[in-house]
């Protein structure tokens, strides 16, 4: 889905016109219309506004262009599982149970790992496979890199 589409249907489902909408985002209403028609799209602080207006992330204004992933865990990311700051503003970068509320949840690799273990062994996935899988790939998030 197109940047375009997102706000249309993002708008319409809140029941806002297209002046209530750039009331609330601090636009003019022509602006709204072309962001609706693919003329142009919203900066970076009106996106911030849209997100948090709709409680959906940039990346879903944006059209989804790219796959998020938890950057503590690697859980795919969508709208519903992101985290959040303290001031309530969405964060793309964890999902709620790796970081809320400005706070993580885990404090080292090997906590991660533990709890990865215990939630994902079973009989199609070997606890061996599992942990060896979690210690070849979380490093690589960004979070473990620090």
């Amino acid at each position: 889905m197109e940047t375009k589409d997102v706000i249309l249907s993002l708008r319409t489902k809140r029941g806002l016109s297209q002046s209530e909408l750039a009331e609330r985002v601090h636009v003019t209403r022509q602006a709204v219309s072309r962001w609706e028609t693919g003329e142009t799209t919203p900066n970076a602080e009106t996106l911030k506004l849209l997100s948090k207006l709709f409680d959906v992330s940039i990346n879903t204004l944006l059209g989804a262009p790219k796959q998020l992933i938890c950057q503590c865990c690697g859980m795919p990311l969508e709208d519903g599982i992101l985290s959040r700051e303290p001031d309530g503003t969405i964060n793309e970068d964890y999902c709620r149970w790796c970081y809320t509320d400005g706070k993580f949840a885990y404090s080292s690799l090997e906590s991660l790992t533990e709890f990865l273990v215990g939630h994902m062994a079973g009989e199609q996935w070997p606890e061996d496979q599992v942990r060896a899988f979690c210690e070849t790939q979380l490093p690589r998030l960004e979070h473990w890199k620090k």
